[in-house]
């Protein structure tokens, strides 16, 4: 018998980890995975959004999951690297680099293999999260609704930002 929900949260997912937890978001968002670089800073910007990155001439925030999720700041690795992911918000795209530990595998879940996001027992706000992945006999991963990880404020300000930040180099490049 089907889980509500388990239709939509069937596909290929990008894994990745923050600190010993994997998590994943649907391959569909997923524009690209970056190696972690400079990112610029923007004074006002919520804690969690770390800066911006210019990414082909456009300017991206770039978000802390970890801090966003309530997770202690970790030291940057090799293996840390930014996903650039494409949310949307009110009906509009908008694309974000989330850093992450480290990007792990593409995984195909079927509806089996999805459990239904746990009412208590997670630090997340159940609202961020799809569901629950099996992995192997024991394991699990948070598929996170990316969509809803940032509040249409957050994303508000972090595009005030983005603009600010636009603004500033085009008079800077004239």
């Amino acid at each position: 018998m089907a889980k509500t929900g388990e239709a939509a949260a069937t596909g290929q997912y990008l894994t990745f980890r923050l600190g010993e937890e994997v998590f994943a978001v649907d391959v569909a968002k997923t524009r690209e995975v970056l190696d972690f670089t400079i990112v610029t800073r923007v004074p006002g910007a919520p804690r969690f959004m770390l800066g911006v990155i210019n990414l082909r001439g456009g300017v991206v925030p770039v978000i802390d999951l970890r801090l966003k999720f309530g997770m202690p700041v970790a030291e940057r690795t090799r293996e840390t690297c930014i996903i650039v992911l494409d949310i949307s918000l009110d009906g509009e795209k908008t694309t974000v680099g989330a850093v992450a530990d480290s990007v792990r595998e593409v995984l195909d879940l079927d509806g089996s293999q999805i459990e239904p996001p746990p009412r208590i027992g997670t630090r997340l706000k159940t609202e961020f999260i799809r569901g629950m992945g099996r992995i192997g006999e024991s394991g699990f991963l948070i598929l996170l609704d990316i969509d809803r990880v940032f509040s249409s404020d957050e994303l508000a300000r972090v595009q005030a930002a983005e603009e600010e930040v636009s603004n500033v180099l085009a008079t800077v490049g004239t």
